[in-house]
């Protein structure tokens, strides 16, 4: 975590200057990884109470940014803010027994969607709905399991099949609606 950090603020200095600004994506990944690596050597198994002190302040900053400056990308503002309690908030929730974690993230997770689909953000949206796919996911896992495990051996290739087929049959239309996808993205700040 120590070497992690050094390289964090090695390249955090680096992007002081204007022409290197691209380096602060790597300082925050390295500051990012650093505290993951530090929160799993602790065996912390509740990392949202050493990350929502770090989100809320970045929010906020992030938000008084965004206020004086709209043009200012979202993922510049609040990707960093969001990926630091979501990200750990969904390690722990796939690894958690229990139900509670896994409904709470996928509240907030929700509620960030929601929000970031509101005001046109792209890293709420994006971010919001990964994690809500992910814990769906997860949570759904072990019925779908038990439903294809009821099922005689031939439905899944069969299935799978019939998948195939219909893919290959809409591919152009699905390739229209993935550059429309993705320009709609695009569009969002």
């Amino acid at each position: 975590a120590l070497v992690l950090s050094l390289g964090g603020v090695l390249a955090a200095g680096t992007a002081l200057r204007p022409e290197r600004r691209p380096a602060g994506w790597a300082a925050a990944a390295l500051f990012l990884l650093a505290a993951w690596v530090r929160l799993t050597a602790w065996d912390v198994t509740t990392p949202e109470a050493y990350t929502l002190p770090v989100t809320g302040p970045a929010l906020v900053v992030g938000y008084l940014r965004r206020r004086r400056d709209p043009a200012v990308s979202s993922w510049t503002v609040y990707g960093a803010g969001l990926a630091v309690t979501l990200l750990p908030s969904l390690l722990a929730a796939w690894d958690d027994r229990h139900w509670l974690r896994p409904l709470l993230l996928g509240v907030a997770a929700l509620v960030v969607t929601l929000v970031g689909a509101r005001h046109r953000l792209q890293a709420p949206l994006v971010l919001g709905t990964g994690v809500l796919a992910l814990v769906t996911l997860h949570e759904l896992a072990p019925y779908i399991t038990q439903v294809v495990g009821a099922l005689p051996r031939w439905v899944p290739p069969a299935l799978a099949g019939v998948v195939l087929l219909v893919l290959g049959a809409t591919y152009e239309q699905r390739l229209r609606d993935a550059r429309r996808l993705r320009d709609a993205l695009g569009r969002l700040s």
